[in-house]
């Protein structure tokens, strides 16, 4: 039992370091993006900072190493400012997702550079750091409300269906904690992280093939 508790403490450290990156760059970017499209709301709260402690939400990280399942604390976003509303809520709702893919491919990269003499901490670390991004970027593409998914779904809804959406929205967080609580999370993105890594893989093996 101590064992596999020592095991799993060391597994949730290692694991940190990833979970920090993913949820920074993720909150990062889509305050960027929002600042690109006119709307300078989360410039003028700060949080276009690369300081972990301005996006990240202690519970949720806890919750994110422990259980796979976490959350940031939101940079604010005003689309009443944006030069092309609908344009904009696509664009900053997809720049999140896509700095945790490109991050997910550089870390796997490194990876596959050290590999032959990385030691078991380092190569955990990365490991890990891969995995985290990609788990975060295809978790907040799921269209359930508050994810960034929800989102881009909504701009294409026509407006019976947005007024639905919008009674819905409420339950958001329960839908997923018991998305979670009975495992159905997994069986929903497992199979997406599965694929996206695979074609990570095949790209960089085919490259360091040629070396």
């Amino acid at each position: 039992m101590l064992g596999f508790t020592a095991q799993r403490l060391a597994s949730i450290l290692l694991s940190l370091p990833g979970i920090i990156v993913a949820i920074t760059f993720h909150e990062i970017a889509h305050g960027y993006a929002a600042e690109a499209m006119g709307d300078y709301t989360a410039k003028a709260a700060g949080r276009l900072s690369m300081n972990p402690l301005r996006h990240l939400d202690p519970i949720g990280i806890l919750s994110m190493a422990i259980f796979g399942f976490g959350w940031a604390k939101p940079v604010p976003v005003n689309p009443n400012n944006f030069k092309d509303r609908k344009k904009g809520i696509i664009l900053v709702s997809l720049a999140g997702c896509l700095t945790n893919l490109l991050l997910g491919f550089i870390a796997l990269f490194v990876l596959y550079l050290v590999r032959g003499f990385a030691n078991e901490y380092l190569y955990m670390i990365l490991y890990y750091m891969y995995l985290y991004n990609v788990v975060f970027a295809v978790f907040n593409l799921i269209p359930i409300p508050p994810l960034d998914g929800s989102q881009i779904l909504y701009v294409f809804l026509p407006y019976k269906a947005k007024l639905v959406y919008d009674r819905f929205a409420r339950y958001g967080y329960l839908i997923l904690l018991l998305l979670v609580i009975s495992g159905l999370f997994g069986y929903i993105i497992t199979p997406i992280v599965n694929l996206i890594g695979g074609l990570y893989n095949f790209v960089l093996g085919s490259l360091f093939s040629l070396f």
